[in-house]
């Protein structure tokens, strides 16, 4: 495969992981705001559909294109600026994984809810806490490993 192809797709996939996760955290943030069971309900099945589709592939595309692309470009992983990008990449997924599970628990309380005519239960609430939260160093370690990609600094 052509670097230039490899780069394309290494970037496209970085578009989506990022994009997609931002796009299901607003949605997903939006709809707990404002507390409409119906909507709570179709969002968290919306957000675990978008990572199964989107987020998964991209998450396991990421890091195969970037040491693809890094070996043929002659970085070593061991190169400062590529290896804090692979660990704030762990990182992020360390808290991504968690994430999925509150979102599969999530989408099952508000299924269950909606379905029953009841309120959600209080764990809800605490879960929703947990994702949101867990959210924010998964985002700024994105961001971060973007800026590393792109100005490759020397440390």
């Amino acid at each position: 495969m052509s670097y230039l192809l490899l780069k394309y797709i290494h970037i496209v996939s970085s578009t989506i992981l990022f994009g997609t996760g931002l796009g299901t955290a607003f949605h997903g943030w939006m709809a707990n705001r404002r507390g409409a069971l119906a909507a709570i309900a179709t969002v968290n099945r919306n957000v675990v559909t978008a990572d199964w589709i989107f987020t998964t592939p991209a998450v396991l595309v990421q890091p195969v294109t970037g040491v693809m692309l890094a070996r043929m470009a002659g970085y070593s992983i061991t190169d400062h600026w590529l290896a804090l990008s692979l660990l704030l990449y762990v990182v992020a997924g360390a808290c991504w994984l968690p994430v999925v599970r509150l979102q599969i628990l999530m989408r099952r309380m508000a299924d269950r809810a909606l379905a029953e005519n009841s309120p959600l239960p209080a764990q809800y609430a605490r879960y929703a806490r947990l994702w949101f939260l867990l959210g924010w160093p998964a985002f700024a370690g994105v961001l971060a490993i973007f800026f590393l990609m792109t100005v490759k600094p020397s440390f």
